[in-house]
């Protein structure tokens, strides 16, 4: 039997480091969130740090592969630095800042998108030798909608299996899946897999709030019904709010005006829509009432803060 030395797993792990900064950094030669030939990967360049910008973090992994941000959800900051990873359970508003970049070494992060039907199926097919989900307790100190951990050399090992598919574009169609699904069984098998057993638990709080969540999101545009949020997830009114700002460190009318506010900023950008008609489009009465509100979030009234960023060329980052 051959016994690896730990001075010999650390070379390992410094080595898949240096490859996968070789092949992200190959693959995102423009300082933004790049789409690449794998419909669930995308990559993100940084030369340099950042100011804080507001995003929406869908369920996925999210890689620090070089450089480091910090991540505020409410009154939660999460500091991640490469090599280490991010999980988001659930749809959530964040603002995050790219805090180490220079264009020698570069900030470079990998998003891959992940269904949660999937990760219940993984779940379900790995029965129990997954670690369990824990206690119940939805979001103590270091456990939310949003976990961090380290990548380790097995970790890293299925990450670059993934962007290395970019490389032999014949490959991706029937070999991505299957990296993919390396990837969230590495990351069900460590230090992620009870926060992830936790959201994905048909019977568990955190899940409930989940499909509060997806109910809000796909509903965003209509007046909060704080009874009919709660009747969605078989919990009292009260246990509702306190649960939801637990998980996404803010409350469900907060949660509802940030997806309104962002919606109508992509609305205007990508749709040319004036201010007023994507306020009216959002779920919003009153176009001065959104402006100012829009105002508060993005740091520019409205017109202003799309002429920035149409002038600046780079679309909000999200990874």
């Amino acid at each position: 039997m051959t016994t690896i030395l730990p001075e010999q797993i650390v070379q390992l792990s410094d080595n898949l480091s240096q490859q996968l900064i070789s092949v992200a950094r190959r693959w995102s030669p423009l300082e933004e969130l790049q789409d690449t030939a794998i419909a669930e990967v995308q990559l993100v360049r940084a030369d340099a740090p950042t100011s804080f910008h507001c995003a929406v973090y869908e369920p996925c992994l999210c890689f620090v592969i070089q450089g480091s941000k910090t991540v505020l959800l409410g009154d939660k900051e999460i500091v991640y630095t490469g090599p280490s990873y991010m999980g988001s359970a659930v749809y959530l508003p964040v603002v995050g800042r790219i805090d180490h970049a220079t264009p020698e070494k570069p900030y470079l992060a990998v998003k891959v998108s992940v269904d949660p039907q999937e990760v219940a199926g993984l779940i379900l097919e790995l029965g129990d030798t997954a670690p369990p989900a824990g206690n119940d307790t939805i979001c103590s100190e270091t456990d939310c909608g949003l976990k961090s951990a380290p990548m380790d050399a097995r970790m890293q090992g299925a990450l670059y299996r993934l962007l290395s598919l970019l490389d032999s574009p014949e490959d991706i169609k029937v070999l991505s899946p299957l990296a993919r699904r390396e990837l969230i069984y590495r990351a069900l098998m460590g230090a992620m897999g009870p926060h992830m057993r936790r959201f994905a638990a048909s019977d568990s709080q955190a899940n409930r709030i989940a499909r509060v969540i997806y109910a809000l999101k796909e509903r965003y545009t209509q007046p909060l019904k704080i009874r009919e949020l709660a009747a969605t997830a078989n919990m009292s009114e009260s246990t509702l709010y306190h649960s939801f700002r637990q998980v996404t460190r803010m409350s469900p009318l907060q949660y509802q005006k940030k997806l309104r506010l962002h919606e109508a900023r992509r609305l205007m950008l990508a749709e040319g829509l004036e201010a007023a008609t994507a306020s009216y489009r959002v779920g919003y009465e009153s176009p001065s009432h959104f402006s100012r509100e829009y105002s508060r979030m993005f740091g520019a009234p409205p017109r202003a803060d799309v002429i920035q960023l149409r002038a600046a060329g780079t679309a909000p980052q999200t990874a």
